[in-house]
């Protein structure tokens, strides 16, 4: 299928590994020019050269932290320099949960925090990016939020609430950016193979005396994962690259989940 991507450029935030890195690495392979961005000068260096190796496109790395907003303009300035024009963004800029404890005893600090990087940090950079979009119907954004937002996963209070505004804001700004031709949409991940999920699986499964395997099984039973699966950050990441294409170009201010089922709620 040809998704009419090759030689568009995109910006993926939180890009140096998981979902982010998977999902610059699929555009890429569509022959799409890739700003990846992350806090982590090294390691946001490595991935834009193994994705430059792998592809053959041109990938940029670009450091800065999604909390500050003088550096994530400074960064957008780079990349809008480089390439011109910037057709697709994805928010994908978040952490892991921090501590497993009850949040809401959690410092308020820290509830402030967790909301600055994902929330605003998507808030911020899309506002930087917006005027090196184009207005001829090939802008994309596209939000990374989680099934947090929509479920009472604990220990994830600070992620439930930003899965929620990731979705809530997608609506907002899919109508208001609807005039200038850009479609915003919301990929909704379930429980997916991450680098986190990964030690996640391991600890977790140490713990109660199981293998990963016997862990993951019990975990999709009793979240109810049709599937009986994890996901795999491939499967989120193609997601986002058909959404990035004008296959998709009618699909606006939705909230895709690709969650193995998760959310028909079987019980």
């Amino acid at each position: 299928m040809n998704l009419g991507l090759r030689g568009r450029v995109a910006l993926v935030t939180g890009a140096s590994k998981g979902i982010g890195r998977a999902v610059a690495l699929a555009l890429a392979r569509e022959g799409v020019n890739v700003a990846v961005m992350s806090r982590s000068r090294e390691a946001i260096e490595a991935a834009a050269n193994d994705i430059q190796r792998a592809t053959g496109v041109r990938a940029l790395a670009l450091t800065a932290d999604v909390r500050d907003g003088a550096a994530v303009g400074g960064a957008i300035d780079i990349a809008a320099r480089e390439f011109g024009t910037l057709h697709i963004l994805v928010n994908n800029a978040g952490s892991a949960i921090r501590r497993f404890d009850r949040q809401i005893e959690w410092p308020e600090a820290d509830w402030a925090d967790d909301l600055n990087t994902k929330t605003l940090g998507m808030l911020r950079a899309t506002k930087a990016l917006l005027p090196a979009m184009p207005r001829d119907g090939s802008g994309r954004i596209i939000n990374i939020s989680g099934i947090a937002g929509s479920s009472a996963l604990g220990p994830a209070l600070t992620h439930g609430l930003n899965n929620s505004a990731m979705n809530q804001a997608t609506s907002y700004l899919a109508k208001d950016l609807a005039d200038a031709r850009i479609t915003v949409n919301a990929v909704i991940p379930g429980l997916i193979a991450t680098e986190w999920r990964e030690s996640w699986a391991d600890a977790s499964g140490a713990a109660q005396g199981q293998t990963r395997s016997e862990f993951l099984a019990e975990t999709c039973r009793s979240w109810g994962i049709v599937s009986g699966r994890w996901g795999t950050m491939e499967e989120v990441a193609d997601m986002v690259v058909f959404l990035a294409s004008d296959r998709a170009a009618y699909v606006n201010g939705a909230r895709i989940p690709v969650d193995g089922g998760y959310t028909i709620n079987a019980r």
